[in-house]
């Protein structure tokens, strides 16, 4: 356009220079029509808002997810836009031939939504935006570029794997008989007595209930509900710069968490690695529903990347309660893991060990975990197939 301007400048000084009436009409009609049009492209930005969205920003690897874009032009004056997107290698619009740029025209008080169908691809954690805007005239010929500071937060979960059951290290799940909790085993009856009318139906003995002659209900043994401590320990993959083992592990234990979470098992989840955004590297121990999400993201947002050792994380800040079963994550056998047995045995916590490669055969006994053990290859039923 500045050449433009400049040829048609070039073009009026030669009309008036050689007195030519139809030419420098022209060349100056030319020239207020650009002159109006880039006053119309300064007025274009004011007015137009932009808003992105997202179906779901919580996914697993080769999901769909679509992004909308709206954008509203809040004044009289029409305008032209052009929109483009900037994702990472690991999100891909869907399908392919899909343009990641889009453009088109806004009249007044007008809106238009743009959508785009994007596939992750990867686990990990992901920005999309902001978008990349160019608004200006209705003709399209000046556009400048209005800047938006909304961007999008995309979590991808590990991918899940189907595994074998896993035979889990107990010690007293099911507490101390007749110990006060509010979790009852229903497989361990100890009597009946008269109903209660703020407990469930299903705890009436109708048996018991037809020889008394009145309404008895079922009393239960107590018990504690089955927890579990997921522990990864990121040094050694870090030394060993095992980048395809440690997705590996983080799929198992992904897979492990649902898996456990079905089962009715309290869990919470413990890493020496960094996450993400600086987020919590620690979940602690519970039941609620919200447990597998929040392990879950961790896991999407753990970095290899290595936070100072795993016992001083797990001093500092994960408390182990009485019946916490731990199910231990490393590359191999060396000191780390044998210091994190010991810290789990001084606490009489029951643990497993799961090694990306087998201990040495050589190794003393001293220098050998006490724990059980078993290598992450064996728990996939199919070390090459997904869910």
């Amino acid at each position: 356009m500045p050449l433009m301007q400049f040829l048609v400048g070039v073009l009026l000084f030669a009309a008036l220079l050689f007195t030519q009436r139809n030419l420098i009409i022209a060349a100056v009609l030319i020239l207020g029509l650009m002159t109006l049009l880039k006053i119309w492209s300064r007025l274009s930005s004011s007015g137009v808002t932009c808003l992105s969205t997202v179906d779901k920003d919580r996914l697993f690897p080769g999901e769909k997810f679509t992004l909308r874009l709206r954008v509203e032009n809040v004044k009289f004056l029409p305008v032209w836009l052009q929109i483009s997107l900037v994702s990472a290698s690991d999100l891909v619009f869907y399908p392919d031939e899909m343009p990641p740029a889009r453009q088109g025209g806004l009249l007044g008080y007008q809106r238009a939504l743009f959508k785009w169908q994007m596939i992750a691809r990867k686990r990990g954690v992901y920005r999309i935006g902001p978008p990349h805007l160019r608004i200006g005239d209705f003709f399209g010929f000046f556009l400048k570029e209005k800047k938006e500071q909304h961007s999008l937060e995309i979590i991808v979960y590990p991918k899940l794997i189907p595994l074998k059951p896993l035979s889990l290290p107990r010690r007293d799940f099911f507490g101390v008989p007749v110990a006060e909790s509010p979790v009852h085993d229903p497989a361990y009856i100890l009597g009946t007595r008269d109903y209660q009318h703020n407990q469930p139906a299903r705890h009436i003995h109708w048996k018991a209930s037809a020889r008394h002659d009145r309404l008895q209900e079922k009393v239960f043994e107590p018990t504690l509900q089955a927890k579990v401590l997921l522990v990864l320990e990121v040094d050694q993959f870090v030394a060993k710069e095992a980048v395809d083992k440690f997705e590996r592990t983080l799929e198992v234990m992904a897979s492990l968490a649902v898996q456990l979470y079905q089962n009715g098992y309290a869990m919470g989840l413990a890493t020496n690695g960094i996450t993400t955004a600086g987020g919590p590297s620690l979940v602690p121990v519970a039941g609620t529903t919200r447990q597998l999400s929040a392990i879950l993201e961790v896991l999407a947002r753990l970095q290899m990347k290595s936070n100072g050792t795993l016992s001083d994380v797990l001093q500092k800040g994960m408390s182990l309660t009485w019946g916490v079963s731990c199910v231990h994550f490393s590359y191999q056998q060396d000191a780390s893991t044998l210091a994190s047995d010991n810290y789990f045995f001084l606490r009489r916590t029951a643990s497993l060990f799961v090694l990306c490669r087998p201990p040495s055969e050589t190794s003393r006994d001293e220098n050998r975990i006490q724990s059980t053990i078993c290598l992450l290859d064996e728990l996939p039923i199919d070390a090459t197939e997904g869910l």
